[in-house]
């Protein structure tokens, strides 16, 4: 097991894989773009990571969770997830937090974190209601950590229209629109990746999806926690997962 990142030490060198290793970061959301960060991020050789989701696998996951399958269903996301880090890093520190992010437990729940596995280099925001992900946006700011948010992935099929910049810079995505105009109000800029993909309606819904345009961002959530679930495939979170974890990464060895 000592060896298992030599081919990562030739590409950043030996230098980047101590500083990996040493690094801590905080994953919010486990669905099929949140799984694939934490694969991507633990198979780098982040040392510590946090892991933050209520939900449970459910069948419906299996076609685009990397956690997902016959025999995590029912599972706690965050216990699936536990059990996939240990096989890859068995060294690697997790703190899990079984909880659904609102305003008034965001500082518990961050300084669970901070208390079990130490000071925060990078947060990554990979859920769905518009609520919790201003709340962690704002503590990362407010605490200067590190912060990339995930905008919309559900009804994509070309994952080569992803793209990461600042909230202030995107367009199309009707997620990123609502998280634009709250941000704005804060004054926050942060970094996201959004696609430009134009939204396909699902099939199964002819009335359309959620309505992003409501006043109360409370109501304002990905279609993912509405009753209207999106449409997804295999090849599309994850990629967006993938490339999150790559920011994250090539951020921490700069």
């Amino acid at each position: 097991m000592e060896n298992w990142l030599n081919r990562t030490e030739m590409l950043i060198g030996k230098e980047n894989v101590t500083k990996l290793k040493n690094s801590h970061v905080v994953v919010f959301g486990l669905g099929g773009v949140g799984s694939y960060v934490v694969e991507g991020i633990v198979r780098s050789g982040i040392g510590r990571i946090s892991i933050v989701d209520k939900d449970v696998v459910d069948v419906t996951n299996i076609n685009r969770q990397i956690i997902a399958d016959t025999e995590t269903i029912g599972m706690s996301k965050v216990d699936a997830e536990e059990n996939r880090i240990q096989k890859i890093n068995p060294h690697a520190q997790i703190c899990k937090v079984h909880d659904f992010v609102a305003q008034q437990n965001i500082d518990n729940i961050m300084e669970r974190i901070l208390t079990q596995n130490g000071s925060i280099n990078y947060v990554v925001d990979a859920i769905d209601t518009v609520s919790s992900k201003i709340e962690i946006i704002k503590y990362c700011n407010k605490n200067n950590i590190k912060i990339i948010s995930c905008m919309g992935t559900g009804n994509k099929l070309d994952a080569s229209k992803f793209e990461i910049t600042n909230i202030s810079k995107t367009s199309v995505c009707p997620l990123a629109k609502v998280m634009r105009k709250e941000l704005k109000k804060l004054g926050i800029d942060i970094k996201v990746l959004y696609s430009k993909e134009e939204p396909i309606k699902p099939v199964q819904f002819d009335n359309g999806s959620v309505d992003y345009e409501e006043n109360n961002i409370d109501k304002e959530v990905s279609i993912c926690s509405s009753n209207m679930p999106p449409a997804s495939i295999s090849f599309v979170p994850s990629v967006a997962g993938l490339l999150i974890a790559g920011e994250v990464v090539k951020d921490l060895i700069k």
